[in-house]
């Protein structure tokens, strides 16, 4: 059936730019994945600026369709020729502004970068709404506040996915998931709250900016509206050699956000998940609006544009990364060679054996700022008391710890809100070890967790089962319905409930973690180059 479905032109292509990796997958009429490729890349940090260059966005993208393409042939025999759909998707937030002619006017700002504390705090008080520091209004005003002399010369204000999105179709469009990260969505209208980009504009009215707001952003489109059509150009970006054709549908481009969302089946009310990469955070759909607004807690939107509570926080993986790769550095010293997913394995298993407070010891992951406890910057750290029990189970469960710890801390929050939780379904790098991310996970946010079959496939068959909803969906089919009944039915899947003895051993950590707070904020300030 793959097969045919490729010579015949039916499979579904999705593309994500994550942190750390750009991947691409064909899926077949049963949504599974038929193929796949990937790019293995690393942000930049110039200038105090996490970025990545234009070269590296466009020759990433160019290197993660000829890795598919490779697979395609490696397994089927036959060239992938034409698509039924496609679907960009990509890290959310962030700023990337160009001029009339579609020049970057500087470089990609991504959501890493803690640099707009003025902006984002204005904002929040004039809106009356969070608007952190990672969204593009924020980056946007912050560029305002500092005299930048290219916003004069904004024609266009869009995301990493919008962008991408552009290059292929020409089109200046943006799911509205991924809107809701440049500025506030009214769920009802699914478009920008017309009330705050009329008091924006009134903001900076005294700048004389030859543009208005609703001029540079993109339009915003809803999961099962047509978004543009692959042209000649964009196929022969994608593909330089030339055997891709033109002319496939592409739905609205979204943020790794809602490709979560729908990776997880957790888009209707009282549903939610947690990603946990590079980032880790949590969508929670509403069944009604917070009773205040809370700077820990992001208000965003489904890929059909209803309201969800997120907390994001911009470190997860990377500092267990590190830790693992030093062990195996340590390992080929002894002359023992390692593969890293053995290792990871066995790392996450050994931590079972810990304290479930971790005997003492406290772990900061904060490679870059995180808002959620107020830092602007982060520096990795380690503490441990003078009686601390330093073994390898309790150092391996508090990195793991460290990796949810701040998401707890806002997640704390909506516990507090009675924000009805049904179900929460985790997907990542971090759950992919059967009963620890989960477990641990489960004992963080106090609620039953599952993690699918699926749970490792992430973000590009996400958007890829969004261009199959927009390709292959019944008249006023919804996208909840869709997934429910033609996806998800019958799928695989482990529930865990949170274990009372984890969840008190991870609250009396949380007390210890929190009482460092003040440590790390000095550390951030006094350890610099």
């Amino acid at each position: 059936m793959s097969i045919e479905q490729i010579q015949n032109g039916k499979a579904i292509l999705g593309i994500e730019f994550g942190s750390t990796r750009i991947k691409s997958v064909l899926i077949n009429s049963n949504h599974e994945v038929i193929a796949s490729g990937s790019h293995e890349w690393e942000n930049d940090y110039v200038d105090g600026i996490w970025t990545y260059s234009e070269e590296a966005i466009l020759s990433g993208l160019r290197s993660s369709y000829a890795d598919l393409k490779k697979d395609v042939f490696d397994r089927y025999q036959i060239k992938l020729k034409k698509i039924a759909g496609l679907g960009i998707s990509a890290m959310m937030h962030g700023y990337l502004p160009f001029d009339s002619g579609m020049n970057l006017l500087v470089p990609f700002r991504t959501w890493r970068n803690t640099i707009t504390g003025q902006a984002a705090e204005e904002l929040t008080s004039l809106f009356s709404f969070n608007m952190p520091q990672r969204w593009s209004l924020s980056h946007l005003y912050q560029a305002i506040l500092n005299n930048e002399p290219h916003v004069k010369d904004i024609a266009f204000l869009t995301t990493l996915a919008g962008w991408i999105h552009y290059l292929l179709t020409g089109e200046k469009v943006l799911g509205v998931g991924d809107a809701s990260g440049m500025m506030p969505i009214d769920s009802y209208t699914c478009t920008y709250d017309a009330a705050m980009v009329s008091t924006f504009d009134n903001l900076i009215t005294g700048k004389k900016f030859p543009w208005k707001l609703a001029d540079i952003l993109p339009r915003v489109l809803v999961a099962g509206q047509n978004a543009g059509y692959l042209t000649e150009k964009g196929a022969a970006l994608l593909d330089p050699e030339g055997d891709l054709e033109p002319g496939c549908p592409l739905c609205p481009p979204e943020g790794d956000a809602g490709t979560g969302m729908t990776a997880t089946n957790s888009v209707r009310a009282k549903t939610g998940n947690v990603s946990a990469g590079t980032s880790i955070f949590s969508m929670i759909v509403l069944e009604k609006p917070m009773s205040k607004v809370y700077p820990e807690i992001d208000i965003v939107t489904t890929p059909a544009g209803k309201q969800v509570g997120m907390v994001h926080c911009n470190s997860c993986t990377s500092d267990i990364n590190a830790w693992v790769s030093l062990f195996r550095e340590f390992a080929d010293l002894m002359g023992l060679k390692t593969e890293a997913g053995e290792t990871f394995t066995k790392l996450f298993k050994k931590s079972l054996e810990a304290d479930r407070d971790c005997g003492g010891l406290v772990n900061f992951n904060y490679l870059a700022g995180e808002p959620v406890t107020g830092l602007t910057e982060g520096r990795p750290m380690f503490l441990r008391l003078p009686d601390a029990s330093m073994n390898l189970a309790n150092f391996m469960r508090a990195q793991i710890y460290a990796s949810m710890e701040t998401l707890k801390y806002g997640m704390e929050i909506m516990s507090r809100e009675n924000v009805a939780i049904d179900c929460v379904y985790g997907h990542g790098g971090l759950f992919k070890t059967e009963g620890v991310g989960q477990n641990y996970l489960a004992a963080a946010i106090h609620a039953p967790v599952t993690v699918m079959e699926t749970a490792g496939e992430g973000g590009a068959w996400g958007i890829a089962l969004l261009a199959d909803y927009l390709v292959y969906k019944a008249a006023d089919e919804t996208l909840e319905d869709y997934l429910q009944n033609r996806v998800f039915s019958g799928m695989k899947q482990m529930t865990v409930a949170p274990d009372p003895a984890d969840e008190e051993g991870f609250n009396r950590y949380m007390e210890r973690f929190v009482s460092c707070i003040p440590a790390q904020k000095e550390a951030a300030e006094h350890f610099r180059c």
